[in-house]
């Protein structure tokens, strides 16, 4: 790459390396972001929460502010993610939902019949004056760093509205949407409209980048991914109409799903820890950019593992059109936030032209 090529750190930002390297473009050093960032392993996270019920949380705009600003803070990653939860789409449309420490989030009268599908309440926009009054203050405070505003997928949250709380085999799930396909159907476009509203809201608010959480597409088969949750999911993005912000979009277990993963509409296509960076470019295309995908585990190891999978992890990067370091999944609770401090460093110091 030739000097002239390479851009100055920017002031804006969408123009920051997160949203270059999302779009392909030449950056300055490889952006690093942790899914799970805002909270969880931090100690002024925990102090900070002690007392507040997670649902009622995300829904204080200064609470959320400080929360999201916290891991920006420590670690000096290059985006921030909003502090909220999947389910809060649901929940602030009127559904009973409890998010019990150590379980997730339980539904108190989970979708079991079509009945159930056509009584589900929509999102009314203007129920997010909240969002929206926590990104304006997050932008307000970040500066040239970007915030990424997120929504579950609406795949994933037929998960829990069906099951009624977490799952591993999600049977219910799975026999609901082969035994009632047009009822299936109904679900997945009710929720593809609400995730789309919650996005709206953030991009509109300020977010520059977004990013669609399918946590449990890869239960799925190819075939019926590409049949029966594919569509809803490019819905969302669609959804988004003429708003020019990355979009990238991630599932866990999702190896063989990634090519369909990029084609639902993504500039950016999140890549567990279970598929090498290389091989997940070859199977994405040149058209896409990755995200990933370090092993959160990994984070508990020494720190010559720690090093020895950065390094291998930004080497594999390289591969694709444009590389943002991550994990593979969440932070795990018990992680040493220094370590976070780390990785951060060490790709930055990896990968600055």
């Amino acid at each position: 790459m030739s000097s002239a090529s390479v851009p100055v750190p920017s002031t804006s930002p969408a123009d920051s390396d997160l949203v270059r390297a999302a779009r392909g473009l030449p950056v300055t050093r490889t952006p690093v972001w942790f899914m799970r960032q805002a909270g969880r392993s931090l100690p002024e996270y925990r102090s900070l929460r002690a007392g507040t019920v997670m649902l009622e949380a995300c829904q204080d705009p200064d609470m959320v502010t400080e929360i999201t600003l916290q891991p920006v803070r420590r670690h000096g990653v290059d985006a921030a993610i909003l502090f909220s939860d999947i389910v809060l789409p649901l929940v602030v449309a009127g559904l009973d939902i409890e998010i019990k420490p150590g379980i997730g989030p339980v539904i108190a009268n989970p979708v079991r019949s079509v009945a159930d599908v056509d009584a589900l309440p929509p999102l009314e926009p203007e129920a997010l004056g909240f969002l929206e009054t926590a990104v304006r203050q997050l932008v307000a405070e970040l500066g040239a760093t970007p915030l990424i505003g997120f929504a579950g997928a609406p795949f994933t949250l037929a998960t829990y509205l069906i099951e009624g709380g977490p799952s591993k085999e999600h049977a219910r799930t799975k026999a609901f949407m082969y035994s009632e396909p047009e009822a299936w159907g109904r679900l997945m476009d009710k929720l593809a409209v609400s995730a789309a509203v919650f996005l709206r809201a953030q991009i509109d608010a300020g977010a520059v980048v977004v990013q669609l959480f399918d946590s449990w597409a890869g239960v799925l088969s190819a075939a019926d991914y590409a049949e029966r949750v594919l569509p809803h999911s490019r819905a969302v993005f669609d959804g988004l109409g003429e708003r020019d912000v990355p979009r990238i979009h991630f599932g866990v277990g999702t190896g063989e799903l990634l090519p369909l993963i990029g084609d639902a509409g993504a500039d950016v296509v999140g890549v567990d820890w279970r598929i090498p960076l290389d091989e997940a470019a070859r199977r994405v295309g040149p058209q896409r950019s990755l995200q990933g995908n370090l092993d959160p585990a990994v984070l508990l190891a020494d720190r010559a593992t720690v090093d020895r999978e950065v390094r291998r992890i930004v080497e594999q990067g390289k591969a694709a059109r444009g590389h943002i370091f991550n994990l593979g999944h969440g932070v795990l609770p018990d992680t040493d936030p220094t370590v976070l401090t780390h990785v951060t460093e060490l790709v930055h110091e990896l990968t600055t032209r």
